[in-house]
């Protein structure tokens, strides 16, 4: 159900207390008998608020030092990057990471001048530094990404760049959980003080930029007459533009250069909270609105490692469709590439990526939800492109070498330039040309109730449990609980058909299941899908 302020600019009763956030921050203490106080490592790290207790300064306390601990067993002995984002827990939550790595003797760097940095630039920094180093480098991305002010996030980045797998967080989250539950017994730190005196400041942004020539055709952009806006929905990002038209004489228009811990510049998302969605039509309104006096333009999540791109053909475009573009466009025109990349997508993207990678004789690998799954492929170099229908991606350079092995929303939003440019017709156009090609995609994700005992089945479901042969009228042809792509655990269920299919996965943080869902053939089938989803998985449930 959409919400009444979707879309409207947020009231400033709904604003945050950041002095409030703050303060909870360093005077609450999380109660760890409540599991929903504890350490928790889902896809994209440990995130919660300190209104919730769920993020405060005993979580990061506690999370610095089991990473420490696992850097040391692991034989992680270099440089450990510091990045954060613009949400208002980021700072201290920085602070308080500083305090337990230089106490554990530690080399760290963050960002000159109290800077943001955002998630790709760390990754692209942690690569970088290791084909130099003499001993292995490593990140800490400190940002819950596009959700709420009040929120906060850590995340973990290991040598390779990319996120940490569960072999990892595990170990870190486990940890970490330990050191509260023993009242922070064993977790070394010094005064904030001392740990800002002795900590490395460095310019993470520049060498970012000047290296974004091997990977995006900037000598095409720098020639190019398009009138193009960018709005950093207030993130880390922002230092990047303005380098980006430093460095290569571009003139990207940055609509909006605020940096507000309460956002207040944003709209509403569906549900009326304040969510910096770049791929929600409410959250993106006011930017949106500005398509008809752009030729392009896009937006960023606090840590960049999202993208929105709104064209004047149709505007906001919807992630999966513009994932479809980007690999019809860079496995065509990415004339050094090997003809063996694959194309790695999640196993709830969209299947107009593979009616796109048949046309142009490219396989897939289809994975669980996750960015982590694609970090090998992309450092190999074996995929040539990642993405995730929540609009995250990233790809490899032009030589074919690994550019980040996070998601990396800046050059997704410069390829679109760079697409609109060559082409002379924007990403939508495209798309639409695709549609026409391989049929119209109809695709929805929808929440349905479930128990906390029907989420534990639903998770460990075998393709023997489904017995229906057919859905919404169509022969079934795959079952799986384990993604095709790499035989892992997809964590639920996913059925298909000659012209749909839908994905079942359980919450990891409320009472529901979500249900991914797309037809071929229309609205009615896509909504004829749905039902018999739900109806199938409650039956086995």
């Amino acid at each position: 159900m959409i919400h009444k302020n979707a879309g409207q600019k947020v009231s400033s009763s709904n604003l945050i207390n950041i002095p409030n956030l703050i303060s909870d921050y360093y005077t609450k203490t999380p109660n760890v008998l409540e599991s929903s106080q504890l350490v928790a490592f889902g896809t994209s790290g440990h995130r919660g608020s300190s209104f919730k207790n769920s993020f405060n300064e005993a979580h990061i306390f506690a999370t610095m030092q089991a990473v420490c601990d696992y850097r040391k067993s692991n034989g992680i002995n270099g440089r450990l990057f510091i990045a954060k984002d613009t949400h208002a827990l980021s700072t201290p939550a920085q602070i308080s990471a500083l305090q337990v790595c230089i106490a554990n003797g530690v080399d760290c760097a963050i960002a000159k001048d109290d800077g943001y940095v955002p998630t790709p630039v760390l990754s692209f920094t942690v690569i970088e530094a290791n084909k130099t180093s003499k001993e292995l480098c490593d990140g800490i991305v400190i940002t819950p990404s596009h959700n709420p002010p009040q929120d906060g996030g850590f995340k973990y980045n290991p040598p390779n760049g990319g996120p940490a797998d569960t072999d990892a967080t595990s170990v870190i989250e486990a940890n970490a959980n330990e050191y509260l539950k023993n009242s922070l017994n064993g977790v070394k730190k010094v005064s904030a003080e001392e740990a800002l005196n002795k900590v490395a400041q460095i310019d993470f942004i520049t060498p970012y930029v000047v290296a974004l020539s091997s990977i995006i055709d900037m000598d095409l952009l720098k020639s190019s007459k398009l009138n193009v806006g960018v709005d950093p929905l207030g993130g880390s990002g922002i230092e990047v533009y303005k380098k980006i038209n430093e460095i290569y004489g571009l003139n990207l228009e940055i609509v909006n250069e605020d940096v507000d811990p309460t956002f207040s510049f944003m709209s509403c998302d569906h549900d009326g909270k304040v969510r910096m969605d770049c791929s929600s039509p409410y959250a993106m309104a006011s930017l949106i609105a500005l398509k008809d006096k752009y030729d392009l333009a896009f937006a960023n999540d606090p840590d960049f490692d999202r993208h929105g791109i709104v064209t004047k053909s149709v505007g906001l475009m919807n992630p999966n469709h513009y994932l479809s573009v980007a690999i019809w466009y860079l496995f065509q025109y990415r004339k050094s590439w090997s003809s063996s990349l694959k194309i790695g997508k999640t196993l709830v993207s969209s299947s107009m990526i593979d009616r796109v990678a048949k046309s142009i004789n490219r396989e897939v690998i289809e994975v669980p939800v996750g960015f982590k799954w694609f970090v090998d492929g992309l450092s190999n170099g074996s995929i040539g492109f990642g993405g995730e229908e929540s609009a995250g991606a990233s790809f490899l350079r032009k030589d074919g070498s690994v550019w980040t092995t996070d998601k990396d929303g800046i050059i997704l939003n410069l390829l679109a330039f760079e697409i609109t440019e060559k082409l002379k017709k924007d990403p939508g156009t495209i798309y639409k040309e695709l549609e026409s090609q391989f049929g119209v995609s109809y695709y929805e994700r929808s929440d349905a109730q479930a128990s906390p005992e029907q989420k534990a089945k639903l998770k460990k479901l075998s393709p023997d449990d489904i017995v229906s042969e057919s859905l919404a009228g169509e022969k079934i042809d795959g079952i799986f609980t384990q993604a095709p792509g790499n035989n892992e655990s997809i964590g639920g269920l996913k059925v298909t058909t000659k012209n749909g299919w839908f994905a079942a996965r359980p919450s990891g943080t409320e009472d529901i299941y979500k249900i991914y869902a797309e037809s071929f053939i229309s609205k009615e089938h896509l909504s004829l899908i749905q039902e018999e989803a739900k109806t199938l998985v409650l039956s086995v449930i």
